[in-house]
């Protein structure tokens, strides 16, 4: 079965609306966990402005499953990770001036500069995917990075309708295949939710999604361990 990260920063963003100590983030990403997830997934921005420092040091102590740390690729998130050693760190493009990730990492233009990060992960154990768009030459460019993983950007897909929908699926079912040819693992995320992931969980070799705003936003309603088992039941029937 397909693995599910579930993204809990958003549990953060309401509770950095009031400064103050609810809703708890170890509490939502434990009730990830008991729910079936198999990873929790947070995103460190430089701005601080939802997951903080001691939300990520906590996780790490108290999860029974994987910790990534979504990130981006500078000086003082690094140190940080190096630091903590989540299982997975996925390197993102981070712009301040975003609602969220907009895009995915141009690798192929940064080469050298991740071959290093991604080798500094390594030396301290630590797993690297690198958030990228469904490009062949961006897939090339993580493996000669020495990526791990890279996890595909499904926006435009869930952006897209009808034959726009088909079109963009096309392109994860193409640069898919091409990040099993180089070996490494096959990850995707951003945007998907219970309506629309079927479709990208049925592309051959596909190991994990990450998904987060769509069970924050269907946890309003049903629950957070509910919003976790309808994901998992959907994964599950693309099985």
């Amino acid at each position: 079965m397909i693995e599910l990260g579930v993204n809990i920063d958003h549990v953060a963003t309401l509770r950095e609306a009031r400064k103050g100590a609810a809703p708890d983030t170890i509490l939502a990403a434990k009730i990830c966990e008991m729910a079936g997830a198999h990873q929790i997934t947070v995103h460190l921005r430089q701005d601080r402005r939802h997951i903080q420092d001691h939300d990520v040091a906590h996780l790490k102590d108290v999860l029974q499953v994987r910790l990534n740390l979504e990130m981006a690729a500078v000086d003082e998130i690094i140190a940080i990770a190096h630091h903590i050693l989540p299982e997975t760190v996925c390197i993102v493009p981070e712009h301040r001036e975003e609602v969220t990730t907009e895009g995915g990492l141009d690798v192929a233009g940064q080469v050298n500069r991740l071959k290093d990060v991604v080798a500094g992960m390594h030396a301290h154990g630590i797993k690297v995917s690198l958030f990228i768009d469904p490009e062949n030459v961006q897939v090339d460019a993580s493996a000669a990075a020495g990526a791990d993983y890279v996890e595909l950007h499904t926006g435009a897909y869930a952006n897209a309708t009808g034959a726009a929908m088909d079109k963009e699926l096309e392109r994860l079912r193409v640069s898919s295949s091409r990040v099993l040819q180089t070996g490494m693992r096959l990850h995707a995320g951003h945007g998907l939710t219970r309506h629309n992931l079927e479709p990208v969980a049925r592309i051959p070799g596909l190991h994990e999604v990450n998904i987060g705003h769509d069970i924050m936003a269907r946890a309003l309603f049903i629950g957070l361990e509910n919003a976790v088992k309808e994901i998992l039941e959907v994964l599950r029937r693309a099985d």
